[in-house]
């Protein structure tokens, strides 16, 4: 059926109103390959620690591309030289940037489509969309690529303060509840500036770039990082490490035919657009169904699993500033073989350890601060006091999780 395309006005709860800046990024909005992202978690399994983070891609591209049209209004605003051809470009290149993430985004990258990142798959779907398009998206996969001549519109895509943070921080933060992460995008976007193509901040805006890159430790801490969190992404991780483990063995698991292909295909050519089409179909209810469909398969550890997902009866995981010594993970296997009749290596998809590390700054991508005398100065050393210091100290916390065994 033919669609009759025009210029839409969308309601965002975070921004108000968003509207799409021409005719051909509603007909992008449209395709079949963007309105997949309506099927893809933000955050992955969180709405089992926050239930509100029920949140898609979708959401967050459309809440990226507002931030563009701020950020490009902001620097024209200062002169900056941004044809309407850059514009163009920057508003389709932040629209489709995260297009390529897979089921559960983040939780499940790398598990059912072996070594091919979302980005390489972001970037095949918008090369097949430039085929779609005659051509119009050329110049936003060269941004995209990194290949441009102006390094500012990919720091404004990816770097340590892009657009791309400034949306999930504020949006997730409103989902979860965790206000943290409430950061002042508006503030941020009105500081910026570009100077011999790069991207810099402002002097007067060194502290509203000290609250989000703040706002956004303290958010991996409380959300991306809770253990709650990272226990449940392990149980569904394990779901598709067992399946996978099964069907090399010859034993029989139900899926839903696209999540099949993805797991018992390997070396995938995404360039090729039958393969693109397939993982076109493939999003978070086809895992859920996977569940649903093996909560009562033969092979304790799938159902397991599956129910412990499905029921929300989650692992119990304990951070510490030490490893867990072997001895302690090799007790709690023990006890679980022995109460489930299970062999050492299925009690080790229920009891593991593992570790985190956060950062909130990474000087080897530094975020330059431009003075009112037009002097660059690298953030850590522009701002002075001790906080600024902190920001670039990385902290690791060591974890065991291990289920809560039924008396």
């Amino acid at each position: 059926m033919k669609k009759h395309n025009k210029l839409k006005i969308l309601n965002d709860p975070i921004y108000g109103f968003i509207s799409v800046p021409s005719e051909e990024i509603y007909q992008l909005i449209e395709h079949p390959y963007f309105q997949r992202l309506r099927r893809i978690t933000q955050m992955g399994l969180s709405y089992l620690v926050y239930p509100g983070a029920h949140h898609t891609r979708f959401h967050h591209a459309l809440g990226c591309l507002h931030l563009m049209q701020k950020a490009v209004q902001v620097l024209r605003s200062k002169r900056v030289a941004i044809s309407d051809a850059e514009e163009d470009a920057l508003y389709k290149a932040i629209l489709l940037h995260d297009i390529g993430h897979g089921p559960f985004s983040h939780a499940l990258e790398n598990r059912i489509v072996k070594d091919v990142s979302h980005e390489e798959i972001s970037l095949s779907f918008m090369e097949a969309l430039n085929l779609e398009f005659n051509g119009s998206l050329t110049m936003a996969i060269q941004i995209f690529k990194g290949k441009y001549h102006r390094p500012f519109m990919l720091e404004l895509i990816s770097s340590q303060l892009d657009i791309d943070r400034m949306d999930y921080l504020k949006r997730d933060s409103f989902y979860t509840g965790v206000a943290e992460g409430n950061i002042n995008s508006q503030r941020l976007i009105a500081m910026l500036n570009v100077i011999d193509d790069q991207l810099v901040v402002e002097e007067k805006g060194l502290y509203s770039v000290e609250n989000f890159l703040s706002g956004r430790r303290l958010m991996y801490w409380q959300v991306y990082l809770h253990k709650t969190g990272i226990g449940a992404e392990h149980l569904l991780q394990s779901f598709i490490q067992r399946a996978l483990e099964l069907i090399a063995q010859g034993i029989s698991v139900s899926l839903p035919d696209t999540l099949k292909f993805f797991l018992t295909s390997r070396n995938l050519d995404f360039k090729n657009a039958r393969v693109l089409d397939r993982f076109a179909l493939l999003d978070d209810s086809d895992v859920i169904m996977a569940l649903k469909m093996n909560r009562n398969h033969k092979d304790f550890v799938l159902s397991e699993l599956s129910k412990m997902i499905l029921e929300r009866e989650l692992l119990k995981i304990k951070f510490t500033k030490k490893q867990t010594s072997p001895e302690k993970v090799e007790k709690k296997k023990q006890k679980l073989q022995q109460q489930y009749g299970i062999s050492d290596h299925e009690s080790s998809y229920f009891v593991f350890t593992g570790q985190v590390t956060n950062s909130a700054y990474a000087k080897a991508k530094p975020i330059k601060i431009l003075s009112k005398s037009g002097k660059l100065t690298e953030l850590i050393k522009a701002g002075k006091e001790e906080s600024f210091k902190a920001l670039a100290n990385s902290v690791t916390k060591y974890y065991c999780c291990f289920p809560k065994i039924r008396d």
